[in-house]
């Protein structure tokens, strides 16, 4: 019988291949984005041997099908659609929208201001408040921004970054005013300074006084905020400034490695620092390499933790990511071909077993989204979640010799180049000389040649195109946002307390002088010292009502501003 089997299936094969022979190639090649070559068929010769051992079951090591047992069967992912726009108040009206539409958690969007550490007097935020998320300046907005939204009710992320530890210390006082136990609070703040240097550009320090930042944001939560999630190392912005997906997973994980080894130079646990650490990644159009770049990062990281830091808690070595659309494959010509390609790429992420998901919204190469496209990016989550049926199994792609194929290979191709980035000094070493930049300006650039040359088809762009002649219903800021936050700020300058917030500033800049002056040593806090953390003093700045821009005043004097050295 055993015989009969076998000559069946070489039998097939034979004819199949034969068939295969007969029929001409549309192009010569076939690759993925990552230039992975993807073959005509895939059998099982195409897959490791022992990839069975590595599939295991969801929830276990190394968690290749998922980090949870039920994954959707138990819960579905939560759906955080990303908002923030103009006032505190105008943001906070969006936030209750969603809820009511059925959002399970809230993302926090902050303006280019907020984002660099200026109030909005400042005369560099001059034309950009409110433009591209919500402008905050002190904890009064932080209170208009969650007035009657219950922070011990709702997990919140907050995408900021340079200042993400002052944006924090508002979001626990809030709490604290609302009669909230800060321990209880769930949600993530993204504090991942690295790729900002690699990729993004919304830096404000040098990068060793905002690692140290971060690290004692970590601190200060591992000792008092058990539920939040410390930071969300993001390979997003990496890819959306033209990486492929191989850099994205590969970047992510050196930075990752890099916020893991300072978190235990400075006295931290590893496994109590890494299961409150999360992942963020971008999901895009080539559905297969997506849902396998998933899957490959989750297993590369468990190995990475176990192997490399030793961690013995299994949830030391789990991967919990969220995961957004990919903001620049949208675009401004025929805006509604968006909906399909925010589609595809939500459904690769629910694929690969994400935790959390934000899809975009249509019009978002033309500016920020109306209530109707955020509403239409929302039911794109819900209508996979509750039609289309791929939640009802787990990993319904594992076990496909082409997805099996594809993990390892971008599993493989990732752990090289974090092999390299180890052999140059690790990832602070590398991002200083901007050998990462490189790599992803040079994708970036392969990557527009292709669509120059229609190599590469972009719907509606370079083919398949059309008169634009129904255009959407737009938001548009109100230019008078700006001088309505200004009048706000001067405000509060009158009835705060200001004898106060000058001595605890003050306070502020003699805490960061002492660290600057261990980093220049080249040591660490002399031992009456090493529970020396800004994070506290950075908190009580917040309560008393310091703004955003003086906090970031003072630690720009002290910490000196980033200009990036220009790589050839």
């Amino acid at each position: 019988m055993a015989d009969i089997t076998r000559l069946k299936k070489e039998w097939a094969l034979t004819t199949l291949k034969k068939a295969l022979a007969r029929s001409p190639e549309r192009l010569e090649s076939f690759a993925t984005t990552s230039d992975i070559p993807v073959e005509r068929l895939y059998t099982p010769d195409d897959v490791r041997a022992d990839y069975v051992r590595d599939l295991t079951f969801p929830g276990e090591y190394p968690f290749t099908r998922g980090v949870q047992p039920t994954m959707y069967r138990g819960r579905l992912w939560t759906m955080r659609q990303y908002a923030g726009y103009a006032t505190a108040k105008e943001s906070n009206q969006r936030y209750k929208y969603l809820l009511e539409q059925g959002q399970t958690g809230l993302s926090v969007a902050f303006d280019l201001p907020t984002q660099i550490g200026y109030d909005s007097d400042h005369e560099l935020a001059e034309g950009e408040v409110g433009k591209v998320g919500v402008t905050i300046s002190s904890l009064e907005d932080m209170e208009t921004l969650f007035d009657g939204i219950p922070l011990d009710k709702v997990s919140t992320s907050m995408t900021i970054n340079a200042p993400a530890a002052i944006l924090l210390a508002m979001y626990i006082a809030v709490a604290k005013k609302q009669g909230v136990d800060v321990s209880k609070l769930r949600g993530t703040i993204q504090n991942d300074i690295l790729k900002e240097y690699v990729a993004r550009g919304t830096y404000i320090f040098p990068p060793r006084p905002s690692m140290r930042l971060i690290t004692d944001a970590f601190r200060y939560c591992n000792d008092n905020l058990p539920l939040w999630n410390t930071i969300s190392i993001s390979g997003y912005h990496i890819r959306e400034a033209g990486s492929t997906a191989v850099q994205e997973v590969a970047f992510t994980l050196a930075n990752a490695i890099a916020y893991v080894q300072a978190a235990m130079d400075v006295g931290l646990d590893v496994d109590t620092l890494a299961p409150r650490l999360s992942f963020f990644f971008g999901a895009h159009n080539d559905l297969f390499e997506e849902a396998a770049k998933f899957r490959a990062a989750r297993r590369l990281w468990a190995r990475t933790m176990k192997d490399r830091f030793g961690a013995q808690n299994p949830r030391s070595w789990m991967m919990r990511f969220h995961t957004q659309t990919a903001g620049c494959t949208l675009t401004a010509q025929q805006p509604d071909n968006n909906v399909v390609r925010v589609t595809l790429q939500a459904l690769a992420a629910v694929l690969g077993g994400t935790q959390s998901l934000h899809t975009n919204s249509r019009d978002e190469a033309l500016s920020l989204p109306t209530e109707d496209s955020v509403r239409i990016a929302l039911r794109t989550q819900q209508i996979i979640a509750h039609e289309s049926g791929v939640a009802d199994t787990i990993d319904p792609l594992g076990g496909s010799y082409f997805v099996e194929h594809l993990t390892d290979e971008i599993e493989m191709r990732a752990q090289e180049y974090i092999e390299k980035i180890d052999a140059m000094g690790g990832a602070l070493a590398t991002i200083e000389s901007g050998y990462m930049q490189r790599e992803i300006q040079d994708s970036a650039y392969r990557w527009q040649r292709a669509v120059d040359r229609k190599e590469q088809i972009v719907v509606g762009v370079n083919e398949f195109t059309v008169s634009e002649t129904t255009p959407l219903r737009l938001l548009r800021v109100d230019p008078a946002v700006r001088e309505r936050q200004m009048a706000r700020l001067s405000d509060l300058k009158q009835q705060r307390d200001n004898g106060r917030v000058k001595d605890l500033l003050k306070g502020l800049e003699q805490t960061a002088l002492r660290q600057a002056q261990d980093a220049a040593k080249g040591t660490r806090p002399e031992p009456d010292r090493t529970e020396e953390n800004l994070f506290p003093v950075i908190l009580e700045c917040v309560e008393s009502y310091a703004t955003l821009g003086e906090i970031c005043g003072v630690l720009r004097r002290v910490f000196g501003e980033y200009r990036p050295t220009v790589a050839l």
